[in-house]
Parts: C-alpha cells; structure tokens; sequence
C-alpha cells in the first residue's frame, strides 16, 4: 500500500489504537518499536505473523493503516534489507521476481491483483532510470514475436519503414547475446502476451495505463488489437455479471485508448477527417475481401455505402449470413488472430467472430464527440451515476475507471480529454456534497397537506420555493433537437432573511448557475451520516429531483432591477423587501428529456421543485471552465512548435531551454539588473566577464552582455555508442566569455517624475542566472524555495522584457488573487508606464496602490491623464503664444504638435548643431524657456558643457515627446463611445502587461480570444500551485496564428515541494493525479531548474526547520546580520518553540460537523499568545495566527471576536487564516496550531508542513500534540529539532518591544505549565497594564487598522483556485447559517 493513497482520515486509526493492545500493537513491541542501529529481520515473523495474517483477512484496509503508523517499514523492513535505491543488479533481480509472480497462477487473485498494481505504478514512474530500464523492453518492438502472422507484422513495417529497422536491431541483439540473456530476452517479451492472456479479467487497468503514453504504447497497442482483447474481455463472464460496473466502466477506459485516433508510430494526432478516412479504410477492405470470396452472401455488403453498414446493428444483420466457416475465413483474410494458445482457455466461436468484426468496422465517436455530448450541468441522476460514487471511497486497494494525468500525454486532445472528464467529476462531486449538506441542514418534514414540504431547519445557501414558471420556450436551432433556451422565473420570499443573506441573494450575477430541487422528507431509516452507501440514490438524501440553471436578472417586487433600483429610504427608513424575482434560462438538454418523459407519463419535474440552492461564486465557475475545456478539444488548439515535445513529455526535455533554440538572444541589454561592475561579475561566477576599455576604470551599469547565448544551439545527444566511444575524451569545456558593453542611461526630462525608477535588490548568482533565462525566448522553469525571491525575479524578467522588446505583450498568471497583487504591486514600482499596464478579474480592489488597474480604472486614468496632458499643452501654446484651443482635444493637440513643436525642435537642433555656434547661441535659441521655468532647477546652469547643455535638451524634447505620445494613445478613448469598446481596445491594443488568475483565465478564455488579444509571453507565479489544466489554459488564450501559437517565452515559478493544487476527492488527487500541476510535471520529466539557493526571510534558526527540504538552501547576508535578526523576541525565551498543549477541559480536538476540525484549549492558547505580545508591544500587523482547518480558523476568529476585537489594548492581528492560504505570504511572527491530537491528518503532507513552517521570519510559536506528531515518520526531520526544546512556553520578564537583548544571552524564564496557567498571565499583566494607565493618566492605544479587521460578517479569505480550499475541510456554513436567522 502506498503512502500516498493513505492519506485520508475515514477509516484511520488514532492514537488510542497504536498505543493500545491490539495484535499488531504488540508486534510492533516485540520486533520494532525500539529499532537497532542493524535490525536483524526474521522472515518467519514476516511471513506468519504478517503476511499469513494479512492474506487470511484479505489485506484490510485498518490493518495496512496500523502497520504503517507502526512504522513497520521505516523500523523493521527498511533497515533490515538493503535499500536498492541507486544498486540497478540488486533491483532488477527484485523486479524480476515480482514479473514471475505477476505469471504465477498458483497465487490467488487478489495477490496477484496487487503485484499487478504495483508493476501499473511503475510503469508510472518512467522518470525514474532504474525503473524505466526495467520496464522499456517489457514493451519494446521484441513483444512483436507473439503477432498472429508474419504478415501482420510485415503490413506494420510498410505502413512506417523505421519499425523494420528497430526490428532487425533487436534481432541482432538477441543473437548477439549469450544464453542467459536470450533467457531474459524470451521472458521479456513472453511477459505481457502471457499477461493479456492468463489474466484478462482484472487487465484493463493496466492495459489503458500502457495504452496512454506512447513510448508504452507504440507497440502494445498493436498486439492487443492483434490478440483482440477488447473482444475477449467484452465476451468474459465477468463483464455482463450486475455486480460488475466497475469492470464495464474499465472496459470502456481501455476501448477508448486502445481507438485512440493518433498514429503510434509518429504520435500524430489525426484530425476528423483523417479519422474517418482510416475508418472508411477499414469498411472498403471489408467490401472488397466480401465481394471477392463471398459474392453470394455478402454482394450488398459490398456495394452498400459506408453510411448504411458502419452501425453495428447494420452490418451484423449482412454478417449474420455467413457460417461459422465462412466468419472464420473471413476474419483471417482480413488479418484478424483465428487462433490462441490452449493454455489461455480461449473458445473462438461465432459470437467471438462477430464480436471481433463488429468492433473492428463499426463506426466509433471521437474524445471530441463525447466531450461534446457529456452535460456540464448536473442533474441528481449524473450526480449519482455509480461510476461516479465508486470513487467516493477510496483507498488504493483497486483501480478505479477514470482517467489518469500522466508524465505524458498522447496529444494535446488528449489531455484535453482526460483534464475534461476528471474536473467534470471533482466539479460534480463538490456540488453532489454541497447539495445533500444543505439539505440536512434544511431538515424537510412531511406535512399534512399531499406534495407539500415543511422545511424546519435553515441554511443561508438555500430559500424554499413555489414551482418556478416556464415563461419562454425558444424554438430548437438547425440540425438540434433540444429548445435553443427555455427561460423561467422564480419568486424568493426573502422576508425572512436577515439582511447581508438576501443580500447574498440580490448579488447573483449573470451566467451564475443556482440549483432547482425537488425535496422529499427523508425516513430515518435511510439517513446516510457518513458518506454513500454502495447503491446510494439522491433519494436517499430527500432529493428527488435537481436541475440546474443559469441566473439572467434578479428583480424585485415590481420587475426592476436590483442594480437599477431607487434608494427608498424615508426619513432614514427603509422598507424591508418581501419579494424577489429571478430571471433564469433552465438546462435545454435536462428540460427536453424532461418533456419526453412527462409525455410518457413520468412525473412532471418543474411542478415538484420546492427549493432553490446557491454556491459561492467562487466554487460555481465550474461550468464556463467546462465549456473552455471543451471548446479547446474540440478546436485542435496547437502548442507552440518549440515547446510541443516537452509539454507531451516526450523527445529532449532541455529542447525547449533557449541554449537549446535557434531563437537565442546573443545580446541583451540588462538595464538596471546589475547594481555595479562588483555585482556583475559575482553574478556570473563561471563566466570571464571582459569589461570594455575605459578611461574611467570600473564600468558603471547600465550593462549589455554579449555572447550570454551559445553562437549556435548545442547538438542533438549522440548515441550510446558514441558516448561510450567519447567518454574518455570527456574534458572541462573552458569558462565562456562574456563581452560588456554599456552606455549613458537617455535623460528623461528635468523633472523628478521623469527619473526612471531603478532596481534595488542585489540578485544572486542563481537569480541572475534565472533572470537572463527568463529574458531569453524559450520555457524556464525556477524552482523557489520558501523567501528565496521568486517573485523578485520574476518583476525583473517582466522588466528586461517590457524594455528590450517594447512590442511584445506579456501575461502575468497566478493562480490566487494574492499572489498576483504581489507580483503587481512590485511591478507598479519598476520603471514600467502605468498606462501599460492592466489588471483584470476582481482582487483588483485589493491592490494597495493610489490607482486602479482594473479595465474601467484604466479607462478613467486615461481619461483623468488626458485632462492633464492637455493642459501642458496649453502651457506649449503659450510658450509660443499660439493663438487658438490647441489643448482642446488630442486631435487639436496633434495638430499643434505638428505645426509648432516639431518644427521648432528641428530648427532648434539644427542651430545646436553646426560647428561654429557658441554655448550662449544654444541657449538662447532654445525654444521653450517659458514653459520649463517651474524646472526644479536651472536647466543651463553656467558651469555646464556643450554636451550637457545638449543632453539637458534632448530630456526637454524627450518629455514633449512623451506628452504628445501619451495623447496619441488616449485618442482612441475620445473616439470610442461605450465603456465596453473603450475597456476592450485597451485590453487589445494598449496594455503591455495584462495581469490575471488562472481561474479568471480559464472562464473568461473564449470572449477574451475572440476579442483578437494576442501577446508573446507567459509568466506564471506559484505555477505548483496551479492544476495542469489551469497551466494550460492560459497558454492557449489567443487564436492561432497561420496556425501557430505564436508564443515567444513561457516562465513558469514556483516550488513543487510546498503546496500543490487543492483536489477534494482522494480518488481523483491520488489516482487520478489529479493535483499534478505542469510545474512538478515538467519537473519529473528532467526539464532544467534553476534553483534559487538563498533564502533571505527568515532567521537562520527557523529556516533550518524546513532546510533539510533543500539541502542547497543557504542564507543571505541580511539575515545574518541585520539587528532585527541578532536580537532576541522580547518576551520569549526562544525564536521558535513547540509548545505540547494536552486536553482543554478534558477535549482535544472536537468536530462539529465532519471534517470540520476544533480545538478549543489550541484556540484559546494561541489567542493568548497574542495578547501577550500586544501587551508586550508587538504590532498587531506584524502577527498572523495560521491553522490547518477551516473550523479552528472559525474557533479562533471567535475567541479573538470575544476577547479582542473591541479591547483597544489588543485589536485583531494581521490575518487569522489557514496554512493552505498563506502560501506565499509572509509575517514577522506567526502563532500557528495543528489542530490534531488523535492522528495526525492531512498535514502528514509534507509540503503543508513546509509552507507552515516556512511564513515567519522571526518568531514561530506551534502549538499542537506531541505525541501525534512524533511518531510521523515523514514529519520526523522538522519535528526532531522542535523537540530539542522544552515543550512548554517558556517567558522572559521586563522586556518590551522592540528587544534589547541578543538572541544567544542567557535570561531567566518563566515556564507555562497550560492555557489555564498562561491565561491568568495575561490576566494579570492587563490589569496592571489598565492600573499603571489610570495612574499616569495614559490613554489607551488607537486601534491598529488590519486585513483582519476589513473582513465583514461571514466573509471568507479570497480563494481563485478551480477547484476547494483544502482536502478534509467541509464549508463553513453552520455558525454562518446560524447568523443568517433574521
């Protein structure tokens, strides 16, 4: 059992069961619980005390659980066998092994069920060089020898003439080899026919897995269509036994790659007409064998058209004719295998020929086809489709029938089909438990009335209905049966709502998607409390029937608008709403099959719904991002030649770096990238950095470095055999040499506002090595530990971009409206013209800058900049004391420009530069003195040079020139009418740098294409984040171009060893990979890294807490010597403390609802914590408190909301939030509880632990249960050195902040023994803290203003992911639903 398929907590043991007495708690005693430096392994412990125990029960799902916690591999089996990691003889043999095994039919089926899985994982892991060595000539060319027929080989080798090659040198190989390799070889190619054969009942998973990757799949695909195994599994009886769906479901998986339309040999995807070509193909060789040799039974076969024999009904009832004699000789003469092993139980009979047949010639749907057909709207029946709910639990023991992300993929369709169907099922399994929650909460009842609902309970999420009202019908468009739209109205009784709920309610926006259901009271007997039952329906959870629909208005009472309503207040009264209206357009698929059954006599739907249920808008986005998926697959959207190969995972994975593209850069100027000559040449430590001669010494930046890239692209990798023949000719190739050159920076203007804002950070080594990557065409990957810059980084790349290529366009993604306020806000301080800029999606409004970036807030600049502009020139006109409006209008400035300022420039510059003019002459002829009299300062000051006075004028004419361009580009804004069109041109024409989530991405991909937009790079940040489709998207956010993407760069940032994308479903994230990001992908793939290795966050003691996660990570001189860092936390004995908190009033963690984890004595020792530091004089912006569940984030909220929000004395901390929120964020100090004290939970994922451990750059106090976390094995690294310290909090008296004392100085402390003990601390230092104010006459501090404190009633942290917040958090909807009660 892996673990990684362990990692949810249904089913876990706790505490109590691996401390308690049961049998293998024993064991564990016995022979491991204490291990040796050399444990001695007994096998017949393994054997009878495990193994025999484990097989006699079936392998339960609790007792591999045990064992794992017990640590039995990291204790007993590990350390006793040699670990093989990097010994290739010593792991090979075990393969081996376990390939006869997968062969030997005397073990039982579910062991070899198991090997089976296993040798399906590694065939997963082909990353890994000793695993792919294993596994490539398992499915080499060699397993061609078990072929039906030489001439179905031979008809391979004409369709693709390398094959013969690649045949003939394995053929060499093996007569080459000595007896005991030819061993292996026969074995190696035996295995999978012997495989497909012996165990066609449980083979389709692994089948399908070798089936979607080509380099697996090139020459499997072949003999399973050769052996026809889909017939034969299509026959089996296990496939038509009721109780196996899930076998059908696998069957179903494997068809559809095995039909896959690509070519194997190339990795070709065929277009829809290519396709049916092929398929025409098949169907004329089919008439042309019928017509030759069975002319009397089959002649209209033959002269049908494909049309009348390509449906499988059609072309079995002209088959159907034939004897079993004649289907046989049929199916040879078409190439199909007549004849199997005996061993392999196969019985070729009429139904096996016709199936064969059938299958091979009917007419199949495409993966565009089935995308296209599949609703993305929910009903309870897809809801609960059983292939859905067999993934509800799961637990690594089976394979499941859904497809898996893979390290590569078949085509770009391909993904696009796989990313299709499993966000469909994690969005509709989201939905499917929102829906029933709400439900519970609404507790219906029967009432005495006949079809009529009571509803006793409430959630702010739902309002009970009458039957909405079918207003409109339209008619079916051309060549579709369905309605083009069917509108309705529903009438909300919102009278009973309290305010901020209907206005929740009022807030639908259009396009958002509501829930229509039809609720029955639930018996009791059927209450499911904890998950779904094996056959479970929605009837089971009181829901009839749901039906979903698009919000188009939300009116009130009397038809209006809510947005458009009048403020009818009455001296301060307002009358409170009884009735709103929603305007809605109903599912036409689900509303069509409705009337088909109610014209059957089946109920009629839209007469029971009595319910209506909304989501958060942040969680319903499912459906545009859907529709994007679709459009995309359906669209044959090319990737960018150049990065084609490496996105499919196949080919180089260095071929898309730019050492490796025709396209480099040999030269490229770096601006203010460099600080100085010192800095420069620190920064290229590999490189001879070779200055230009220079009276002046040391060249001053701004630098431009030739020969940055190689002259030419590096060549192709040679042979094995060349390598081998050139290893020892292997040498150290010589540093290369980089030329610099540089130049005088232009003079803006003499203003202050035309100084150009200049880089500050002193970049390292790595960094720069990332910055020129990312500045040169190609893909760069940066991997960013935690405070190591990455978004340093990326600002400036943006930067160097922005200037050398001013007609490039870049697209900034990010995948929360956080981290991409971050990176924008960092770009607003670079010398970047705002008017460039352009930030779309909401989480504009949260940017702390003076302007708006938003596109209406674009807009309004320009206009706002216009005004200004214009009157500068009116001060040009009378510098020239020109008669008329110039300044009226951009165009009349335009003109103005034309008649009077260029053609005093250019008389100007003429006088300026003959030979003979004087210095006076110059200044004297210098046309506006007037107008640049309110200079800061004289601008020909009398020691100046010609050449100075000359630079001094080329600013002047360079800040004219500015206000003239400027105009320029707001004219179109005069000329443009709507907000619309003015929003859309500056989107399309005028930003540089459009900045978005990839959620806004993703719903907003077909408008915004559509538009025109068009832009050359892509820079991602916190790209692990990000699910791959969500990296997807945003490459693809244009139409092609002659075909072709026409991106330049693609910088993908970020750091796969924290946090990965957030999928609900265990089946979906673990089996289904469903978190893969392209980031960690890439990664996998050998892509190069470049790794950022100093970090400059956090104190060197708390990063050595996360830096055993990266063995290069070092520190940057400012965390080593700046005082903030050399002193101690006042107050505290340590920088960072484990403090073990037992049981508050005899409670650990609680759960109110499932999965929605408390702990009240955490809770209230954190909000301690930070009374205590306020008291001492800690800033409250300079503390947050993290936790790692929704519902301890609630809990803390609350206890602050009681003991601190409206004391002045302490006001709220920066942020309350969870750990999963904060990634990317940073404070000075963090309090941060674990919640857990019966297990450990989802935080066993390593990479929350890091991103937990990695936010505070001085102070990190965690709070939590040690005896929970110290016997995680995964966690043990971190948690070693937090128990090197005391457990309980130790404190320092008479210290205030800010501190005085070093970090290392010895100082008394006081030990805090609980949360009781430090409470009534607390206690007492407020009342002398409130004494000590009486007595001096102070007066208590003003109220800190912080993020915490903005947040209104019920609102959450913002979250743009596509998909939830964390893996075992369910929404926090029952204080909120409690709050809702007006």
């Amino acid at each position: 059992m892996s673990r990684s398929a362990i990692a949810g907590d249904d089913g876990r043991p706790d505490l109590n069961d691996l401390e308690g007495e049961n049998e293998w708690t024993q064991l564990a005693r016995k022979h491991w619980d204490k291990p040796a430096k050399s444990s001695k392994v007994k096998n017949e412990v393994i054997k009878n005390e495990i193994w025999d125990v484990l097989e006699k029960e079936g392998f339960p799902y609790r007792s591999q659980l045990i064992l794992e916690n017990l640590q039995l591999l990291e204790n007993y089996l590990w350390p006793g066998y040699t670990i093989f990691a990097n010994d290739g003889d010593r792991f090979s043999s075990l393969f081996r092994r376990v390939l006869s095994m997968s062969l030997d039919t005397s073990l039982s089926v579910t062991v070899r069920t198991h090997i089976l899985s296993f040798l399906i994982s590694a065939f997963q892991s082909l990353d890994n060089g000793l695993i792919r060595k294993e596994c490539a000539p398992l499915v080499s060319i060699s397993i061609w020898h078990n072929l039906a027929s030489e001439a179905t080989r031979e008809r391979k080798f004409e369709q693709h003439a390398p094959l013969r090659k690649a045949w003939r040198a394995a053929a060499r190989k093996f007569d080459s080899a000595d007896e005991t390799v030819q061993s292996k070889l026969r074995f190696d190619r035996a295995w999978l026919y012997s495989l497909l054969l012996n165990f066609i009942g449980r083979i389709q998973d692994s089948s399908a897995d070798l089936e979607s990757q080509l380099p697996t799949r090139r020459y499997v695909n072949t003999l399973i269509k050769d052996l026809n195994l889909l017939a034969l599994i299509g026959l089996s009886s296990t496939f038509n036994g009721a109780e196996n769906g899930l076998f059908r479901d696998l069957f179903v998986l494997l068809r559809h790659f095995v039909h896959f339309p690509i070519d194997d040999n190339t990795g070709n995807q065929y277009t829809q007409t290519q396709s049916y070509e092929e398929h025409c193909g098949r169907l004329a060789q089919l008439q042309r064998v019928s017509l030759k040799n069975f002319k009397d039974k089959l002649t209209i076969l033959a002269l049908s058209n494909y049309a009348a024999i390509e449906k499988r009904e059609d072309l079995g009832a002209h088959l159907e004719l034939l004897s079993d004699e004649e289907l046989t000789n049929l199916s040879e003469r078409l190439g199909f295998r007549s004849k199997y092993p005996s061993a392999s139980k196969v019985v070729i009979d009429r139904a096996l020929l016709l199936e064969i047949l059938l299958s091979a010639h009917e007419r199949r749907r495409t993966f565009r086809e089935v995308i296209r057909d599949l609703s993305v709207l929910p009903t309870e029946i897809s809801l609960y489709e059983p292939t859905l709910l067999r993934n509800e639990h799961y637990d690594g023991s089976r394979s499941l029938a859904i497809p898996k992300l893979n390290l590569q993929y078949l085509s770009v369709g391909d993904f696009l089909w796989r990313s299709f169907v499993l966000y469909r099922c994690e969005s509709f399994f989201e939905i499917r438990k929102e829906m029933e929650e709400t439900v519970k909460r609404l507790q219906p009842q029967e009432t005495q009335l006949p079809n009529k609902v009571r509803f006793d309970g409430f959630s702010r999420m739902a309002v009970p209905i009458s039957k909405p009202a079918i207003i409109e019908v339209g008619t079916p468009k051309v060549g579709h049966y369905r309605p083009a739209f069917v509108r309705a109205e529903i009438g909300l009784d919102v009278s009973r709502l309290a305010d901020h709920v209907r206005r929740e309610w009022e807030s639908l926006r259009p396009d958002d998607v509501v829930y229509l259901l039809a609720v029955d009271p639930v018996e009791s007997s059927r209450n499911l409390t904890n998950g779904h039952a094996a056959h479970a329906t929605s009837r089971d959870f009181g829901i009839r029937f749901l039906r979903a629909a698009e919000v188009e208005q939300v009116l009130d009472e009397g038809g209006r608008m809510i947005r458009d309503m009048p403020d009818s207040a009455t001296n301060g009264y307002v009358a409170r709403p009884r009735l709103r209206r929603l305007l809605v357009k109903l599912d036409t698929a689900a509303y069509h099959t409705d009337n088909a059954g109610k014209e059957k006599g089946q109920p009629d739907v839209y007469e029971s719904i009595n319910l209506i249920i909304r989501r958060k808008g942040r969680e319903n986005n499912f459906r545009k991002i859907l529709d994007t998926i679709r459009s995309l697959a359906s669209s044959d959207i090319p990737v960018p030649d150049w990065l084609q190969e490496v996105f499919l995972g196949y080919g180089d994975p260095s071929s898309a770096t730019y050492t490796r593209m025709s396209t480099s850069l040999n030269q490229i100027d770096f601006r203010d990238t460099f600080l100085d000559w010192k800095h420069l040449v620190e920064s290229l430590p590999d490189k001879v950095v070779e200055a230009p001669s220079t009276e002046q010494g040391m060249v001053e930046p701004p630098y431009i470095l030739q020969g940055i890239a190689p002259a030419t692209t590096e060549p192709a990798r040679p042979s094995k055999k060349r390598r081998r023949d050139d290893d020892a000719e292997v040498s150290q190739p010589a540093p290369k040499s980089i030329k610099v050159s540089t130049y005088q920076p232009p003079n803006n203007g003499p203003y202050p506002t035309d100084a150009p804002k200049t880089n500050q950070v002193r970049f390292t080594p790595a960094q720069v090595e990332a910055i020129v990557s990312g500045t040169q065409p190609g893909l760069t990957v940066i991997v960013g530990p935690p405070g190591t810059g990455k978004t340093d980084v990326a600002t400036q790349i943006i930067n160097n971009i922005y200037h050398d290529f001013p007609y490039q366009r870049t697209l900034l993604i990010a995948h929360s409206n956080q981290a991409l306020n971050q990176l924008f806000q960092k770009i607003t301080n670079l010398d970047i013209d705002e008017r460039h800029l352009l930030r779309l999606g909401h989480g504009e409004e949260d940017l702390e800058t003076d302007v708006s970036y938003s596109k209406h807030g674009r807009v309004e600049s320009f206009l706002d900049n216009r005004g200004h502009y214009l009157a500068e020139v009116d001060r040009l006109a009378a510098n020239f004391q020109a008669p008329g409006a110039h300044g009226n209008s951009c165009e009349t400035a335009g003109y103005f420009n034309s008649v009077y300022i260029i053609p005093a420039w250019s008389k100007f510059w003429d006088l300026a530069n003959a030979e003979d003019v004087s210095l006076s002459d110059i200044i004297a002829s210098f046309p506006f003195h007037q107008y640049f009299s309110n200079a800061p300062q004289l601008l020909f000051a009398p020691e100046r040079s010609k050449e100075q006075i000359l630079d001094v004028a080329r600013g002047c004419q360079r800040h004219i020139e500015k206000i003239f361009a400027e105009l320029e580009d707001i004219r179109p804004f005069e000329i443009l009418r709507t907000s619309r069109d003015k929003a859309n041109y500056l989107l399309i024409k005028e930003a540089r740098i459009i900045a978005m989530t990839s959620t806004h991405a993703a719903i907003r991909r077909q408008e915004i294409a559509d538009l025109g937009f068009h832009y050359d790079n892509v820079i991602m940040e916190e790209a692990a984040q990000i699910t791959e489709i969500e990296n997807f998207i945003p490459l693809a956010l244009q139409n092609p171009k002659d075909g072709q993407l026409p991106l330049q760069r693609v910088v993908l940032c970020g750091d796969h060893l924290q946090n990965s994308p957030i999928v609900q479903n265990l089946a979906f994230r673990q089996f289904a990979n469903l978190e893969q990001s392209l980031f960690l992908r890439l990664v996998r793939l050998g892509v190069p890294t470049i790794n950022l290795d100093h970090q400059g966050r956090a104190r060197p003691s708390i990063a050595e807490l996360y830096k055993w996660r990266y063995p290069k990570l070092e520190n940057l001189p400012n965390v080593l010597t700046e005082t903030e860092y050399l002193r101690a936390n006042p107050g505290f004995r340590y920088d960072y403390q484990f403090i073990d908190v037992p049981d508050y009033k005899k409670t650990g963690e609680s759960q109110p609802t499932p999965h929605y984890f408390q702990n009240l004595g955490e809770a209230e020792y954190a909000v301690a914590i930070y009374q205590y530091m306020r008291l001492l004089g800690y800033p409250a912006s300079k503390i947050s408190i993290l936790t790692t569940y929704a519902g301890q984030r609630a809990l803390i909220r609350d206890v602050l909301g009681h003991r601190c929000a409206k004391n002045r004395l302490f006001g709220l901390p920066r942020l309350v939030t969870t750990v999963d929120k904060y990634q990317g964020e940073q404070n000075d100090y963090i309090i941060l509880s674990l919640v857990r004290t019966t297990r450990v939970g989802y935080l066993r994922d390593i990479r929350r632990l890091t991103v937990a451990l990695s936010r505070a750059r001085l102070g990190l106090y965690i709070l939590g249960r040690r005896a929970v976390f110290e016997t995680c094995y995964e966690l043990r690294e971190a948690f070693v050195k937090l128990f090197e310290r005391p457990n309980q909090l130790l404190l320092t008296t008479g210290e205030m902040f800010p501190a005085s004392r070093m970090l290392g100085d010895e100082v008394e402390t006081t030990e805090m023994t609980g949360v009781e003990h430090l409470g009534k601390y607390v206690y007492e230092m407020i009342k002398a803290k409130i004494e000590c104010l009486n007595a001096g006459g102070g007066q208590l501090p003003a109220v800190e203003e912080t993020p915490e404190m903005m947040k209104g009633d019920g609102e959450e942290d913002d979250g743009e992911g596509l998909l939830d917040e964390a893996v075992a958090e369910e929404e926090e909807q029952e204080q909120e639903d409690i709050d809702g009660v007006a």
